[in-house]
């Protein structure tokens, strides 16, 4: 299947499993090695950005991710997502449509080669911290988001992600506000999850 990768978050709104939204991912992630990208332009760019995301990408910000350490493809892939409206953000949605594909790769560059934000403070409760470990584990969390979940391609980074950005994740892909990208749907991950596993996830995650 030829796709402009461009075009990729409509077609992926329509099908997200299975072969379709790999060959989508593959057509992106094709378009943006054809150009190089410039981190330092990147830095230039996020200027813009560090008011709510955070100087050097370590969100302070309630409800708005740390983006240092992303994978510069997750980067890529959400900014994509907001251009096209395929992801909804009354914030995000016009920043990403004023941005220029070369400009997005920049920005994935660059938020990929910060050092990713200090973990959490970590709970006191062992029984969570078995609770998160046992969760991740059989939700196969490591086969898409990497063995250290530090994130892989276009997998976001879990580790050392605000608990309250983490939670609102996971709850909107829960409930189908969001969609994820690739071959696992996050919506069929989360299906059996309840609340307080969520809950569980999110702050074992955010202290690790």
């Amino acid at each position: 299947m030829s796709v402009d990768p461009f075009q990729a978050p409509r077609f992926l709104a329509q099908s997200l499993r299975g072969a379709v939204a790999l060959a989508l991912t593959a057509a992106w992630l094709a378009g943006s090695a054809a150009a190089a990208a410039d981190a330092a332009a990147g830095k230039a760019l996020a200027e813009g950005c560090a008011g709510c995301h955070g100087e050097d990408g370590v969100s302070q910000t309630p409800l708005t991710p740390s983006l240092a350490g992303e994978p510069d493809d997750f980067v890529q892939w959400q900014l994509v997502f907001f251009r096209s409206s395929a992801r909804k953000s009354d914030i995000m949605e016009p920043i990403a449509q004023s941005l220029s594909n070369p400009e997005i790769r920049d920005l994935g560059a660059y938020y990929a080669s910060l050092p990713p934000p200090k973990p959490q403070p970590g709970p006191s409760d062992d029984d969570l911290v078995k609770a998160g470990a046992r969760l991740v584990i059989e939700h196969r969390c490591t086969a898409c988001h990497g063995d250290d979940l530090a994130g892989s391609r276009a997998a976001a980074r879990l580790v050392s992600q605000r608990e309250d950005v983490l939670l609102k994740a996971l709850r909107d892909f829960k409930s189908g506000v969001r969609l994820g990208a690739g071959v696992a749907s996050m919506a069929d991950v989360t299906y059996s999850l309840s609340d307080g596993d969520l809950q569980v996830l999110a702050r074992f995650l955010s202290t690790r």
